[in-house]
């Protein structure tokens, strides 16, 4: 079982940054892929930014050029840098690790942090 705990959230004007941290129970090297989604009220859940274990990167199209997503194996934490944030950004930011093993599929979800862009 592997546990995800993010934090970093917070309240931010429009045009300014927020770093997001998800640090996990387990080593992130045996993921093979992590990756930051979001869901604003009333809306359903979407991805935001994926890392495979190769190293291999997708972002949503909204966020492209303003965020990154990054990793520290040595911390087992997985990062969501948010450069230029907009008001339509505010939502509740989820953790997501996928691991394959044994022919089966497991994906573990963090509990959120709040992002509010707002002036």
């Amino acid at each position: 079982q592997v546990q995800l705990v993010e934090s970093g959230g917070g309240l931010v004007q429009p045009g300014g940054s927020l770093r997001l941290s998800c640090a996990a129970s387990g080593s992130i090297f045996s993921m093979n892929a992590l990756g930051w989604y979001r869901q604003a009220p009333g809306k359903q859940r979407d991805m935001v930014a994926t890392i495979t274990s190769g190293g291999r990167t997708d972002y949503a199209g909204s966020v492209k050029g303003r965020f990154t997503i990054s990793t520290d194996n040595a911390k087992n934490t997985v990062y969501l840098q948010m450069n230029s944030l907009k008001p339509e950004d505010t939502a509740v930011y989820y953790c997501n690790a996928i691991q394959r093993r044994g022919g089966a599929s497991y994906a573990y979800w963090g509990q959120g942090t709040q992002v509010t862009v707002s002036s």
